[in-house]
């Protein structure tokens, strides 16, 4: 039987709020896609409908038992991610010069999206299980830094740069909201800085390319530079009310490059301007204060773990795509949750909305 305050627990905004992104994605795919054949004969935006029904079936079945269930889970799924990631090297499709996919019959799916799950449950359970009085040093960490470098470097392998470092930067988030000891923050920091000279060496030349275009874009304007050029194009043509949907020219001619994937930011930002811009930003500001909410008030540290993750996870692909699209970051190929298409990012982000569901649900239930 289920306890009426599941129910009455629901966070009804939650959903609603992602509801109307996933919206707002699909209207937007609409408009940057309606002129092109589509995925498989199927036109993209309708295509985004049906993965979102499959997600939102996964976000219903997630939010079907109890999150704590997941604790013992936690590291064979992690695992089982890993070896999803050595099967995408080995026998993984490859699409424009990256090879991620994995085909299993008819359905095609990226790996790297479900590590991000994978890998923030492996840490939850890590620090539920490493629970300390103190801020956390070098000995405590470095089990769960390498839990995030392995799927990280396995990932630059195929290669996915944008991934790998989410991967880490939604790691380095889990740390630094749990407590990281003063002086083990400083030596990290700076070998971190003192080693990016070496991170160079490890680049794929197109890679290089991106890094040296982002300083002086115009150096290359029909090349390497090409992309981030036409995407402020648009973004500032938009100016403060927009163009109107379907009356974007860049999107619309087709000046536009990956503008359903990696650009779909910029699509909006010319049809709908600053207005229409500053919403989008509004609710994936409201997205993330609600993820850390749920975070605050779970009354144990797993699923307190999970929601920063999740959040982390949110956080920095919004940031890093919205700063893509204006030229404020590097070009890493790192979808926008709920706008860009993408099934596999957008099962995995669903499933994750299940879990910050499932973690709220549940926050008056103290486990022994």
């Amino acid at each position: 039987m289920i306890d009426r305050r599941f129910i009455q627990n629901f966070n009804w905004s939650l959903l609603f709020l992602v509801l109307i992104m996933i919206t707002i994605g699909v209207v937007n795919l609409f408009s940057a896609t309606h002129h092109s054949e589509g995925v498989e004969g199927i036109p993209v935006y309708l295509k985004q409908i049906y993965i979102a029904g499959v997600g939102f079936i996964l976000l219903m079945i997630v939010l079907f038992f109890d999150y704590h269930l997941l604790l013992p889970l936690a590291y064979p799924l992690y695992w089982v991610s890993i070896a999803l990631l050595i099967g995408v090297l080995l026998f993984g499709r490859s699409i424009s010069g990256s090879q991620r996919w994995l085909t299993l019959g008819f359905v095609s799916f990226q790996p790297s999206e479900l590590v991000k799950i994978a890998l923030i449950l492996a840490l939850a359970k890590y620090f539920f299980n490493n629970e300390l009085n103190h801020r956390y040093g070098f000995r405590d960490l470095y089990l769960p830094l390498g839990m995030a470098l392995l799927p990280a470097l396995l990932i630059m392998k195929q290669p996915d740069l944008g991934t790998a470092l989410l991967l880490i930067m939604l790691s380095l988030s889990i740390f630094l909201f749990l407590g990281i000891a003063w002086k083990t923050l400083f030596v990290s920091v700076g070998s971190l800085l003192l080693s990016l000279p070496l991170f160079w060496f490890f680049l794929k030349d197109y890679q290089k390319k991106r890094l040296l275009i982002f300083i002086q874009p115009e150096s290359d304007p029909l090349g390497a530079g090409y992309h981030i050029l036409q995407s402020k194009i648009a973004v500032g043509s938009g100016g403060f009310w927009g163009k109107g949907f379907l009356n974007g020219t860049q999107g619309q001619l087709r000046f536009l490059p990956e503008q359903h994937t990696d650009f779909a930011f910029s699509v909006l930002a010319e049809e709908w301007g600053f207005i229409g811009s500053f919403m989008v930003v509004t609710l994936f500001l409201l997205l993330i204060l609600w993820a850390l909410n749920i975070a605050r008030q779970s009354k144990d540290r797993f699923g307190m773990v999970v929601a920063l993750g999740i959040c982390a996870v949110f956080f920095w692909q919004g940031l890093v795509n919205m700063g893509m699209v204006v030229g404020l970051v590097p070009v890493v190929g790192v979808p926008l949750p709920f706008i860009s298409y993408g099934g596999s990012s957008l099962i995995a982000n669903l499933i994750g909305i299940g879990l910050l569901l499932n973690i709220h649900m549940r926050r008056f239930v103290i486990q022994s």
